[in-house]
């Protein structure tokens, strides 16, 4: 029986109709071949998503994963570090609010940023 999906990756369905197209499958049908080969890989005993999970958060070096294991750490990594979390959010917030970013002029000069006077 079929049924809908949402993806909220527009990354994610845009290289799957690019590959569709080359494989001549519709966008379903790549997304489910996708879905199966990761489905494969996961029972595969060749891949633990725990010990992924254990690299992403600094427990373990990148060393102790497979090849497949690390195609999805890696996969998860840049997709982390591609969006700040809330502390980093929290962060920079405090940091502006304060008055006390630096960062380098358009010479590569390093500024301050003082404070300006409301009003």
């Amino acid at each position: 029986m079929a049924q809908s999906i949402k993806f909220a990756d527009d990354a994610l369905v845009n290289d799957a109709r690019a590959v569709a197209d080359r494989q001549s499958r519709s966008l379903a049908g790549q997304i489910t071949h996708w879905a199966r080969i990761g489905r494969a890989i996961e029972r595969s005993g060749n891949f633990d998503y725990i010990k992924i999970s254990r690299v992403l958060a600094g427990e373990l070096e990148t060393g102790v994963l497979t090849a497949e294991e690390k195609a999805v750490w890696s996969e998860q990594f840049l997709a982390r570090m591609s969006e700040p979390g809330p502390e980093e959010d929290a962060f920079f917030t405090e940091l502006r609010q304060s008055c006390k970013a630096v960062g380098l002029d358009a010479s590569g000069k390093i500024v301050t940023v003082d404070a300006q006077p409301e009003g």
